[in-house]
């Protein structure tokens, strides 16, 4: 481990990952095949296909790329209970600067307005602060997916007044306004330097009114069940996090736990499992479909690789073979961003499995939140 990742991590609780352990979930063929294996009592089986075409979506595809979302990789200084990444600081997959300049060149060829960054921790990247710098020399809004311990640690202390600078969006992730709920989660001690580093971002002006720095939380359930109403949340955590510690937000993101890698694991272990995803398919809903993330955006993993979501991406789902162009004819995906081509891209036909009923149950789930 290198200097700034031991400094990232010190004092946390870590877990070995699933890679580490050689657990068999470490491959996203294994994952896909145990939830194939689940028993559902469901008229249509637990087809996520079948789900989307009684309500007239089949067969599911893009509407566009209006986001590029850059997973910088494995690299991280906590090792969550949930993790969809199966992140941790053994990890060794990490975007290079040869990929990082490629997705720049690409992004410059088209009008895709945002640009969003995640890992892992991005911060560990050696080539994240010049993906940001490029990204708004390019004039693209910019979001940053950010654990908030990794700031809180002497080596990234800069990091806050950099995101200022460069007016990125900050988008952190929080399980709970107190701290016996999101150490549960994510290790002891992460919750008071989680507050310490949003009280950071609060001095600079983030999430304060008319700043125009947008600081958005986001939460997902600690047990096996689906997030509360995003509104009434919202609410309720402004008021909870002003009143017992002073930090001030713009936006709450209500997210599903992905029944995949990690939560996957724990979900088997308390034989979970089957009741989680009974739920999934039973709260279903079409208008939560119909807005779905991967409509919209387009996933690059840290070795150029493309992907429909960053779901797809750590299960090892690339790109269907085919996608529909504008009159309705078949085309080769590109695969890589070294055959990028944003008109096969823009209506492709989404690759889907049983996982995605976690992004259509009840108000949706999506790297913004709820989408109904």
């Amino acid at each position: 481990m290198d200097g700034s990742l031991s400094s990232a991590s010190r004092g946390l609780q870590l877990a070995p990952t699933l890679a580490r352990r050689g657990s068999p979930l470490a491959s996203g063929a294994a994952q896909l095949a145990r939830l194939g294996a689940a028993a559902l009592s469901d008229s249509l089986g637990g087809d996520f296909d079948a789900h989307l075409e009684r309500v007239g979506l089949a067969p599911l595809r893009a509407s566009g790329v209006e986001v590029l979302q850059l997973n910088l990789g494995k690299v991280c200084n906590q090792t969550c209970a949930h993790c969809h990444v199966d992140a941790g600081p053994e990890r060794t997959e990490s975007m290079s600067r040869e990929t990082a300049e490629l997705a720049m060149r690409v992004l410059a060829t088209t009008a895709i307005a945002t640009v969003d960054i995640t890992g892992g921790a991005p911060e560990l990247n050696p080539n994240f602060e010049w993906l940001v710098r490029e990204a708004r020399r390019l004039g693209r809004h910019v979001m940053h997916r950010c654990n908030l311990t990794v700031i809180a640690a002497p080596a990234f202390a800069h990091l806050p007044s950099f995101f200022a600078e460069q007016r990125v969006e900050v988008v952190c992730s929080l399980p709970h306004y107190r701290a016996l709920n999101t150490d549960r989660q994510r290790g002891e001690g992460v919750f008071e330097r989680s507050i310490a580093a949003l009280k950071t971002l609060n001095a600079l002006g983030y999430g304060v009114e008319g700043s125009g720095l947008k600081l958005v939380l986001v939460t997902n359930p600690v047990g096996a069940f689906l997030p509360a109403g995003q509104a009434s949340a919202q609410a309720e955590w402004k008021r909870e996090l002003a009143r017992l510690h002073g930090v001030v937000f713009n936006e709450l993101y209500a997210i599903t736990n992905m029944p995949i890698s990690r939560y996957l694991e724990w979900l088997d272990s308390g034989a979970l499992l089957e009741r989680y995803l009974q739920l999934l398919v039973d709260s279903f809903n079409p208008a939560a479909a119909r807005g779905v993330m991967c409509r919209t955006m387009l996933s690059v993993g840290w070795d150029g690789r493309l992907y429909d979501c960053d779901f797809n991406q750590m299960l090892e789902l690339e790109l269907g073979e085919h996608g529909g162009g504008e009159h309705g004819d078949e085309r080769a995906l590109p695969r890589h961003l070294r055959e990028f081509d944003l008109a096969a891209l823009e209506s492709r036909r989404i690759r889907t499995a049983r996982h995605c009923f976690g992004c259509t149950a009840g108000a949706g789930s999506s790297c913004g939140g709820a989408t109904t």
